[in-house]
């Protein structure tokens, strides 16, 4: 018996639609393109630092961008089928 969340959809449903958005996000380009425009932007956020000033949150900010690329490896190892 599948069950219906609060908003009508079932929990697989809503699943399948996660995946597909991602999977259409991330067909458009390679995980090694999409590492490189990572890095061009964190690059661009850290030597912005010196203009704007430091950020309190300037550890969180690089974790984010390491689980990021440690995403796009794991799609790319995914993809080909590792």
């Amino acid at each position: 018996m599948e069950t219906i969340t609060h908003t009508g959809v079932s929990p697989d449903a809503k699943w399948i639609a996660y995946g597909k958005a991602v999977n259409d996000l991330l067909s458009s380009s390679t995980a090694e393109s999409w590492n490189r425009e990572l890095w061009t932007m964190f690059s661009g956020f850290m030597l912005a630092q010196n203009e704007m000033g430091r950020s309190e949150n300037l550890s969180n900010t690089y974790f984010s961008f390491k689980e990021l690329l440690e995403f796009f490896e794991r799609v790319e190892r995914i993809r080909k089928g590792k």
